[in-house]
């Protein structure tokens, strides 16, 4: 009788050090793209990554892939924080400090300073990036709904209204500035999570920004 032949887990998925390695280049290029700018060459993020230029072409034949890479993986970071922030809350039963840790997290992640890179013929409806994004405003909007629910949060604003001020709060310019501003981002983020409290204390002119607002934009 014929024994099968058994098949090799190296042929049916990377080796832990290619692994290693994709990991390192995404983190390095993260960082270069938030502290310089879209327009890194390929071997100063290999440099710091400590790979090859061939491995970083070997993972990402193109700027756009690289690019493409980097939002996923902040955005699916971001996706963690509010995940932990819904958890969070369940737990202690303040809704609105879980709104709170998830908002002081993603500033964290920086997620808005990669948005320039998303601009001209990069395609922003990768199934990808798609599913990311839709991943963390759904995932927000629970954190919300939480907060309105709870009598914390003031009924008059949306997802859109809170993911704003956290991209602007946490998108100061590519460049050596960046770390300069860096100190102000939680002290000016706290003072407008204060304003989103229940009670209003005031009318907010307009009307609620919603996430096709922002995409609009």
């Amino acid at each position: 009788m014929q024994t099968a032949t058994p098949v090799s887990r190296k042929a049916t998925r990377p080796r832990a050090d290619a692994l290693r390695n994709r990991e390192r280049i995404v983190a390095a290029a993260r960082e270069m793209f938030v502290e310089n700018g879209p327009d890194v060459p390929f071997d100063e993020i290999a440099r710091r990554a400590g790979v090859g230029n061939a491995t970083v072409y070997r993972n990402f034949p193109d700027r756009d892939a690289l690019i493409r890479e980097v939002v996923c993986c902040v955005m699916d970071r971001t996706a963690r924080a509010a995940e932990r922030a819904l958890a969070e809350g369940a737990e202690s039963g303040d809704a609105f400090a879980a709104l709170e840790r998830f908002a002081h997290a993603a500033a964290d992640e920086r997620i808005s300073a990669l948005c320039p890179m998303l601009a001209g013929a990069f395609d922003h409806h990768h199934p990808d990036l798609l599913a990311a994004r839709g991943r963390v405003e759904h995932l927000v909007a629970e954190i919300m709904e939480r907060a309105k629910a709870a009598g914390q949060l003031r009924p008059d604003v949306g997802v859109g209204d809170l993911l704003m001020v956290v991209a602007q709060l946490g998108r100061p310019p590519a460049g050596a500035v960046c770390v300069s501003l860096d100190r102000f981002v939680h002290r000016h983020l706290q003072l407008y999570l204060d304003g989103l409290r229940a009670p209003a204390r005031s009318t907010l002119p307009g009307t609620t920004l919603t996430m096709e607002d922002l995409r609009q934009s």
